[in-house]
C-alpha cells in the first residue's frame, strides 16, 4: 500500500464517518450504561467513561495506524534532528533496504523508494516547513502558510462543528452538554492556532518528538466527536430540571400556606367556643381543662389553644425543613452548572501553558 492509498484510508476512517459513528452507535451505547437504576450512580458514570475512553482510543490508533508511520519515524529521527543527523540515518536506512541486497522481499523497491521520498522532504527545509503543519497532502499540493487562508479554513472547519454541536445539544436536558462541548471547541480553537501560527517548533523537545503539528491537529480533530458525544450522554445523566425543584418548592410553600391557614382557623374556632362558654361557670371550667359538657352527661376531650399553637409550630417546622432542602438543592445544583464552565477553561488555560510554555 503506498503512502497516498494509506493517508486517503486513514481519512476515510475519520471525518464525517466517524461522526455518524458516534451519534448513532456510540452514543446509543453510552446511554444504556448509564441509564438510571442499570448501576450505581458513580459506577455508571465511572463505566461510561471508561467506555467511550477505550472506544476512543481504538479508534484512534487504528486510524493512526491505517495512515502510517510520518517520515520522522521512518529514518528514526526527531523534529530537532539536523540535516548531518538525517543524512546518516537515511544512508543507514538506504544500505540495508536497497533492492539489491533484499532481491527476495517483492516490497523492497517501494519500502526503499519511501525512505527517500521522506529524505528529500526532511532535507529541505522549507519542504520540512510544510511537511509539519500540513502533511504529505501539503506537500502533494505544494501548500505554504498563508494567514488569510488559514484562517477561513480554520472558521468553516469550527462554525460548521459549532452547528453540528448546537443541534445535537438542543433541549432542556443538554444544557450542561452543550456548556462543555463549546468550553471543549473554544480550547481546542486555542491550541489549533497556538500550534500553526507558532514559528519553529511550537511544542518542547520531550514531547512526541516524532510527531508533527499537522499530527497534533488532526489528533485533536479524531477525539473531538468523542468528546462531543460523551458530554451528550453525561451531560444528560447527570441533568437536573431545576424547573421541576422549583415547582416542587412553590408546592411545599403552597402546603405550607395550607396548613398555617387550617390550624389558625382551628384555633380561631376554639377561641370562639371558650369565649361562647366563658359566662357558664362549669362550662367555662370545662373548657379551660381541656373537655367540653355534652347534654348536661359526659365530657369529652377538645384540643386547647395551646395545643393548636404547638400543632402549628411541628407543622410550620416541618414545613420549613422540606422548603429549605429544596432551596438548598436548587442553589447547588445552579452554582455547580454555572460555574463548571469557567473552571473547565482555567484549568484548560493552565495545564496548556505548562505543557507548551515549559
Amino acid at each position: 500500500m503506498s503512502d497516498e492509498n494509506a493517508q486517503a484510508s486513514g481519512d476515510d476512517m475519520s471525518g464525517l464517518s466517524g461522526f455518524f459513528f458516534y451519534v448513532f452507535i456510540v452514543h446509543p451505547a453510552t446511554a444504556w450504561i448509564l441509564r438510571p437504576g442499570r448501576f450505581e450512580r458513580k459506577k455508571s458514570i465511572m463505566y461510561a467513561i471508561g467506555f467511550l475512553a477505550t472506544l476512543a482510543a481504538v479508534k484512534t490508533g487504528m486510524e493512526m495506524q491505517a495512515k502510517g508511520p510520518n517520515h520522522y519515524s521512518l529514518l528514526g529521527v526527531n523534529r530537532n534532528s539536523s540535516p548531518l543527523d538525517i543524512k546518516r540515518a537515511y544512508k543507514k536506512l538506504s544500505l540495508q533496504l536497497h533492492p539489491d541486497k533484499n532481491p527476495n522481499d517483492p516490497e523492497a523497491s517501494y519500502k526503499f523508494d519511501r525512505v527517500k521520498k521522506a529524505y528529500d522532504v526532511l532535507m529541505d527545509m522549507e519542504f520540512r516547513e510544510v511537511y509539519n503543519k500540513f502533511g504529505q497532502e501539503g506537500i502533494n499540493s505544494n501548500k505554504r502558510f498563508d494567514e488569510t487562508t488559514f484562517f477561513m479554513e480554520l472558521g468553516v472547519f469550527y462554525v460548521t462543528w459549532g452547528i453540528m454541536a448546537y443541534v445535537l445539544t438542543l433541549g432542556k436536558k443538554s444544557g450542561l452538554a452543550r456548556q462543555w462541548t463549546f468550553t471543549g471547541l473554544i480550547v481546542m480553537l486555542v491550541i489549533e492556532i497556538s500550534i500553526m501560527t507558532s514559528r519553529g517548533n511550537p511544542f518542547p523537545s520531550w514531547f512526541c518528538p516524532q510527531n508533527t503539528e499537522y499530527e497534533a491537529v488532526w489528533l485533536l480533530h479524531s477525539l473531538f466527536p468523542a468528546f462531543m458525544n460523551g458530554c451528550r450522554s453525561i451531560g444528560a445523566f447527570l441533568f437536573v430540571d431545576l424547573e421541576a425543584q422549583t415547582r416542587q418548592l412553590l408546592l411545599a410553600l403552597q402546603e405550607q400556606n395550607k396548613d398555617i391557614l387550617m390550624v389558625l382557623r382551628d384555633v380561631q374556632i376554639g377561641v370562639t367556643n371558650i369565649q361562647a362558654n366563658g359566662g357558664g361557670g362549669g362550662g367555662h371550667r370545662l373548657a379551660n381543662a381541656g373537655v367540653v359538657s355534652v347534654g348536661g352527661g359526659s365530657a369529652l376531650p377538645r384540643a386547647t389553644p395551646t395545643g393548636k399553637i404547638k400543632e402549628l409550630q411541628d407543622k410550620l417546622q416541618a414545613s420549613n425543613a422540606t422548603v429549605q432542602q429544596a432551596v438548598s438543592s436548587l442553589k447547588t445544583e445552579s452554582q455547580g452548572s454555572s460555574n463548571f464552565g469557567f473552571y473547565a477553561m482555567i484549568l484548560g488555560y493552565v495545564a496548556f501553558s505548562y505543557l507548551f510554555n515549559s
